[in-house]
């Protein structure tokens, strides 16, 4: 499994960290880059000062690389952009729209940028414009998420690209892992296992939320104004698609969601609360640190591929 993605990075397993809202901050980040793989430090909608804070911070537990997932649609993006140059950042993935404004500024600091894409189109256009690699998302992830499975997206952008192409989307365990390889990944991005780390600073509900849910826990909100998104499914939830169903507008339904993923996270609100979790949540049963996890999954796939 030595591909392109860990000589590229810098790293010692190809499998990186999602960068998840709340969840992902410098602990985690730190954990996941010490123990191997890629930590990710998310952006989300924070300010580029407390990116900055998060950057320092994980820095002092870990001489390894760290990345900084950078969503695009924070109206702090520009700012965050910038401490990631200020602050040697090498790694950047981005979410929720296209970074193709930042690239020259953050290729020219010696950056490597990894598109999250839903589309074929969109990796295509990201490989265009100097994207170094790009994560290949299905549908089956927590968060955010497009239509695609991963089962059927990764192949058809590892076919369509020359760039490595790394799989998120339902990835959680070694099989998960052997099986991104063998649609033509390189790599493989891992959020929703990663959220139960001891490392991870999630409220214990949340993770009990997920260690505790069966496979059919997940739900999808915010199809019918073309923003969906998978959560475990609780009162929140319910509320949500019960106002979708009497065509409430986007406004009034984000209304609904202020805040809720900061109250799950942080205050273990998991009844009115945002669990974001994706559908590998069902498979997830024990709390493990970071590199037991690493650990497990690489010897897992490892055993699977045949090495």
């Amino acid at each position: 499994m030595n591909t392109r993605i860990p000589q590229l990075l810098g790293i010692e397993y190809p499998i990186i960290q999602g960068g998840m809202a709340w969840v992902a901050e410098h602990h985690l980040a730190a954990a996941v880059s010490e123990a191997g793989g890629l930590g990710l430090i998310g952006g989300a909608n924070a300010p580029g000062e407390v990116v900055r804070e998060e950057i320092r911070k994980a820095k002092k537990l870990t001489s390894k690389p760290i990345g900084v997932n950078v969503m695009l649609l924070s109206p702090h993006a520009d700012d965050v952009a910038k401490v990631i140059v200020e602050e040697g950042i090498k790694v950047v993935t981005t979410g929720a729209g296209n970074p193709e404004k930042y690239m020259e500024m953050w290729k020219a600091a010696g950056i490597k940028v990894i598109p999250v894409v839903a589309s074929v189109a969109l990796a295509k256009r990201m490989e265009r414009y100097g994207a170094d690699a790009v994560v290949a998302e299905g549908c089956e992830s927590g968060g955010h998420i497009g239509e695609q499975t991963t089962m059927t997206l990764v192949p058809q952008v590892a076919d369509a690209v020359s760039i490595p192409v790394i799989a998120a989307g339902g990835i959680g365990d070694g099989r998960g892992i052997a099986a991104a390889f063998m649609l033509g990944a390189e790599a493989v991005q891992i959020g929703t296992r990663f959220v139960v780390s001891k490392e991870s600073i999630v409220h214990d509900n949340y993770k009990q939320r997920i260690i505790k849910a069966k496979d059919i826990d997940s739900a999808v909100t915010g199809r019918s104004h073309g923003h969906p998104v998978r959560s475990l499914r609780n009162q929140m939830t319910r509320e949500y698609t019960k106002l979708e169903e009497e065509g409430k507008s986007f406004e009034e339904l984000e209304y609904l969601t202020l805040g809720t993923l900061r109250n799950a996270v942080l205050e273990g609100d998991v009844i009115n609360g945002t669990v974001m979790a994706g559908q590998i949540a069902g498979m997830i049963s024990k709390e493990q640190t970071c590199k037991e996890m690493i650990e497990e999954m690489m010897e897992q796939a490892g055993k699977l591929l045949g090495r």
